[in-house]
């Protein structure tokens, strides 16, 4: 099963090595991994998305507590979230193919963001599904390269994860 797993660390050096570390030792591939500032300068959020058993992400979690940097870590995975990627692609696009890749674009909500003789690169973001929807729609044109964020995670609601340096 995929789980989400959102960790509020120390902005510090080498807190991502150890946190990845962990979970390589564990035997578990990391499908996604994003990490960012929070409002609070000195911490950090990491999304970790990891396909494993649940008492597999309960162990897991629990070593996660034992690195000196992490202060707060929460399995997301069945709450209400709004989940997000990002992702840049760069597509073939000739003079007669561009009005057709326009209203792909458009139908996707995502923008052109640059454009060249021979190719243009879209920016999208939303859910996972949709990225690989228009990436579905768009491959036909010929991909010349892409790039994905990986899932950023928030649950819905009031409840927070570190807001305003609380842990």
């Amino acid at each position: 099963m995929q789980h989400t797993l959102v960790a509020l660390v120390e902005n510090q050096p080498g807190v991502l090595q150890r946190v990845a570390n962990l979970f390589s030792r564990r035997g578990f591939n990391i499908e996604s991994l994003t990490v960012g500032h929070t409002d609070t300068p000195k911490r950090s959020r990491m999304t970790i998305v990891v396909n494993a058993a649940d008492t597999q992400v309960d162990q897991v979690t629990k070593q996660l507590y034992k690195l000196i940097n992490v202060l707060k870590v929460s399995d997301v995975t069945t709450d209400r979230t709004v989940d997000r990627e990002l992702a840049l692609i760069k597509v073939n696009a000739s003079a007669s193919t561009r009005a057709e890749i326009a209203q792909v674009v458009d139908i996707f909500r995502a923008r052109i963001v640059d454009l060249a003789r021979d190719s243009l690169t879209v920016e999208v973001t939303g859910e996972s599904e949709k990225i690989d929807s228009i990436v579905g729609l768009l491959r036909p044109f010929g991909l010349k390269e892409m790039v994905r964020t990986g899932r950023i995670s928030m649950t819905r609601g009031s409840g927070a994860i570190g807001v305003n340096g609380s842990a």
